[in-house]
């Protein structure tokens, strides 16, 4: 059991529901990694023991793309407790809960999944999007853990000194892009286009959705499945799953079918 540092600072309660689970249900080694490097070295050291990430997202994507560089991915059930921002994890199927998330991995089964390569050896499990949505300028103030009690964190909430409200950072304007699938244009540099999606889908394949930029009525999405995605033109910026990457000129993204392996709820 790999628990993430964010997660112990995030939920230090969940983190200890989690751990009382697992260990209560298999004989669980617990590692507790200070920085990215030790969460590496755990990892590279579990030997025969099965995986199982207590964290975020970030983490999540972290422990997929370091078992993809070391090649060790395929042969890799991996299991999640999601601790912190969880959208992706849940979108694969993960329990949102710690306690169902937890049992999960004890009696769940192993689901053999696709997921995005893209040439600088990045992965993507869930969606890429170009380009990245937008975020706001204004950060939340911090709340104290509240011990799993919601109306605690209601009332800090309630109690606490506003931010001031910001305006939303403006979405990028349209870009002008080609993006091909298998080799065929889908659309080309002459199309501005507003917005880009790309998500693996199962059988090898992945659904492209492309939004060209709409000149009074609303312009018809373009749809296209394939196993290989390029996108090239002016320096875009791109969002797969929790992180954003770029500027890049050029990416090429491939399906990996069934590349990886999540042990989820039985069906």
């Amino acid at each position: 059991m790999i628990i993430d540092p964010a997660a112990r600072q995030t939920d230090g309660e969940a983190v200890r529901i989690a751990k009382d689970v697992l260990s209560a249900g298999a004989a669980a080694k617990v590692c507790l990694p200070d920085g990215p490097e030790e969460f590496a070295r755990a990892l590279g050291r579990r030997g025969s023991r099965r995986p199982v990430v207590v964290g975020d997202d970030r983490a999540l994507v972290r422990t997929v793309t370091l078992l993809h560089r070391q090649r060790e991915l395929a042969g890799c059930a991996l299991s999640v407790v999601p601790v912190g921002d969880s959208g992706l994890a849940e979108s694969l199927g993960v329990p949102g809960g710690t306690v169902a998330a937890a049992r999960a991995v004890l009696d769940g089964a192993e689901r053999r999944l696709d997921l995005l390569v893209d040439d600088s050896d990045g992965v993507v499990l869930s969606t890429l999007g170009i380009p990245p949505e937008p975020v706001r300028a204004a950060v939340a103030a911090p709340v104290p853990a509240a011990a799993g009690r919601a109306w605690y964190r209601s009332l800090v909430r309630t109690l606490a000194p506003r931010p001031p409200r910001l305006p939303a950072v403006p979405a990028p304007g349209p870009s002008r892009l080609r993006i091909e699938v298998d080799g065929e244009a889908v659309v080309d540099l002459g199309q501005p286009v507003e917005a880009v999606a790309v998500t693996p889908g199962t059988g090898g394949l992945a659904e492209v959705r492309v939004r060209p930029l709409s000149v009074g009525a609303e312009a018809t999405p373009l749809r296209a499945f394939g196993r290989t995605v390029t996108v090239f033109g002016a320096d875009f910026r791109y969002r797969a799953d929790a992180a954003v990457s770029g500027p890049v000129r050029r990416r090429t993204w491939r399906v990996a079918e069934d590349a990886w392996a999540l042990v989820l709820p039985p069906a």
